[in-house]
């Protein structure tokens, strides 16, 4: 029994000689690409191991996916929330604009003047900032101004708040006469 093992499984009739030559042909195969890594430095690895990384990398990369794409999904939940929070904040807090109300207030949205018809109360109201605009559905409501500040710090595109004045120059002559807001032509 001093023979190889390929001279062994052949004489016992389990090996022929075509898988003997094919099986010596990759055992050269491999030692030649193994020489030529070693040579330029690179470290030997088999197919398994290369195999394994790939997995656990596209692991790695579909749980860094799942993670973002839950965090997305959480983000649009809570952003869901606060809007219905707000609608229901408006909708519960409004203030009824009478039938009778025959003012109009202007005010701009989205760059161009709308108007709402208002009482003589709620315009001074409206004016001195104790009332604020907001906005649900197109539709524009009245709301006191506290309940106002929370719903413009969560979303503030639904709440129109009126500019107050501004301090008039020192240098214009005309800052003397004022014209009031609820002056009627």
């Amino acid at each position: 029994m001093a023979g190889s093992l390929k001279d062994q499984l052949m004489n016992v009739g389990l090996v022929d000689q075509k898988k003997a030559k094919k099986a010596d042909a990759e055992k050269k195969k491999k030692n030649k690409q193994a020489s030529k890594a070693r040579k330029s430095g690179q470290k030997v690895t088999d197919e398994k191991a290369l195999k394994q990384q790939e997995l656990e990398q596209q692991r790695k990369e579909k749980q860094e996916k799942d993670r973002l794409l839950n965090l997305k999904r959480n983000e649009e939940r809570q952003n869901k929330e606060i809007e219905a929070q707000c609608r229901q904040m408006i909708k519960q807090q409004q203030i009824d604009l009478p039938k009778d109300a025959e003012l109009p207030h202007n005010f701009a949205y989205e760059n161009k003047v709308k108007t709402i018809y208002v009482t003589s109360e709620l315009q001074a109201q409206l004016i001195r900032g104790q009332v604020a605009i907001a906005v649900l559905e197109e539709k524009f409501y009245l709301i006191p101004d506290k309940f106002a500040e929370k719903i413009e710090q969560r979303l503030p595109k639904f709440v129109i708040r009126v500019e107050p004045e501004e301090e008039p120059d020192e240098d214009d002559p005309y800052a003397d006469y004022k014209i009031p807001d609820d002056l009627m032509w």
